[in-house]
């Protein structure tokens, strides 16, 4: 040996070869560089509320903190939060699950994971409504899995159509993911819109449902929220139906997701769990107040939001080349700029894609959005509307003045 010292590059797992750090996440850390740099960059990209946790939710942490409720909590859950699940699913969407049938991990994300890992061999398929939160296809990939995308066109107002559903289905699709309302697209199913892709499972009984509700409080114009084993019982027995207490009551940070499924699906996802980590102590003190607590505060914000939306979809539809649907929920817009594409900025920058014209609205007008390829769906953009008023309204004025330029 003469010393020196050996090395080789770094091999990453091949499972990684297609999976990449979220473009959200880059889209984010972009703006935060250019922040840092002095510019007033309005990031309208992420998907977290701008209001704080609940004041009775952060008392319920605080007391769990003094009496001592910081040691390792139960694999699948604290007994008490899995009791207010149960209660909650029950109360609000009429499904019935014993304790053995409910868990907890550390956001609806791990959720998502733990479910996808515990039931996917090499090769089986998830079919994936797109547009669809950019997260999905790549957890199947992780998970050996082959996500298959199937388009849901604007003129169906971004929902997925049972036609669609029917030819997407092979004998290796073990799951369709069903997100209402949408991340992206803020489209969310009512009981007419759901009814013909439960007819479709019904007729192919080994595909499985996973129904993805983190948004099910933020829905507007009066339409009630549904959930596909609430509104056909028979598909219970092979649905995860998966929530989280971090849109509707803020509490993004805390990291608390759950689910209601089968017992036998639970258990295989608790033998992944107890390979990673549980679900935070005092998060779970805490999310136990928040679905036990008073809820008006959920009503207060969801009509906050439902302002904003107007304010945002109004904006945007002023806007010469740029069409937006007017969501039924979630808190986000998904406007086409379509019109866009093939006009360049004054400095000679050619919006050819979505993505070009995201670029453009962040390095030369201070707005961070996200582009609708990111979500399987283009030429669109999806903006966050969880943001103030007033930052809302500035970014819609650079917005326009930046489509303005163009020519």
């Amino acid at each position: 040996m003469d010393g020196t010292t050996q090395q080789s590059d770094f091999r990453p797992a091949g499972r990684l070869g297609s999976i990449g750090v979220s473009e959200i996440l880059k889209i984010g850390a972009a703006a935060a560089r250019l922040k840092r740099e002095g510019r007033p960059v309005i990031v309208l990209g992420a998907g977290e509320p701008d209001f704080d946790t609940p004041d009775n939710v952060k008392q319920a942490a605080e007391q769990a903190i003094r009496a001592g409720k910081t040691k390792y909590p139960p694999l699948e859950g604290t007994p008490e939060l899995k009791a207010a699940i149960v209660e909650k699913f029950r109360r609000e969407n009429g499904l019935s699950y014993a304790p053995d049938e409910v868990t907890v991990s550390s956001g609806a994300k791990a959720i998502l994971y733990n479910a996808f890992m515990a039931s996917l061999d090499p090769g089986d398929e998830v079919i994936l409504a797109a547009p669809y939160w950019t997260t999905y296809a790549d957890i199947v990939r992780i998970a050996g899995g082959t996500p298959v995308d199937v388009v849901c066109r604007e003129e169906n107002g971004f929902r997925l159509a049972a036609e669609d559903l029917e030819r997407a289905i092979t004998p290796r699709t073990r799951w369709l993911l069903l997100n209402s309302p949408s991340n992206p697209s803020g489209a969310a199913y009512s009981e007419a819109n759901l009814r013909p892709i439960t007819e479709v499972l019904l007729r192919h009984p080994h595909v499985w449902l996973m129904s993805d509700d983190i948004y099910e409080h933020l829905v507007y114009d009066g339409l009630a929220f549904v959930t596909a084993a609430q509104i056909e019982p028979s598909l219970k027995a092979r649905t995860l139906t998966v929530n989280g207490v971090s849109k509707a009551y803020a509490m993004t940070g805390w990291r608390i997701g759950y689910a209601g499924g089968p017992k036998s699906l639970i258990a295989a996802m608790a033998v992944v769990q107890s390979q990673i980590s549980m679900a935070c102590s005092v998060s779970q003190a805490a999310a136990v107040e928040a679905l036990n607590g008073p809820q008006e505060i959920l009503a207060e914000r969801r009509l906050a939001f439902q302002a904003r939306r107007d304010l945002v979809v109004d904006a945007l539809n002023a806007i010469d080349g740029i069409t937006c649907r007017k969501p039924e929920g979630a808190f986000y817009t998904f406007a086409s700029c379509a019109g866009l594409i093939g006009r360049r900025a004054p400095d000679g920058t050619l919006i050819d894609s979505d993505a070009a014209f995201c670029r453009y609205l962040l390095e030369q007008h201070d707005v961070a959005v996200v582009p609708g390829s990111c979500f399987g769906l283009a030429p669109y953009f999806r903006i966050s509307y969880a943001a103030s008023e007033d930052s809302l309204r500035e970014a819609c004025a650079h917005i326009t003045r930046a489509c303005e330029i163009l020519s």
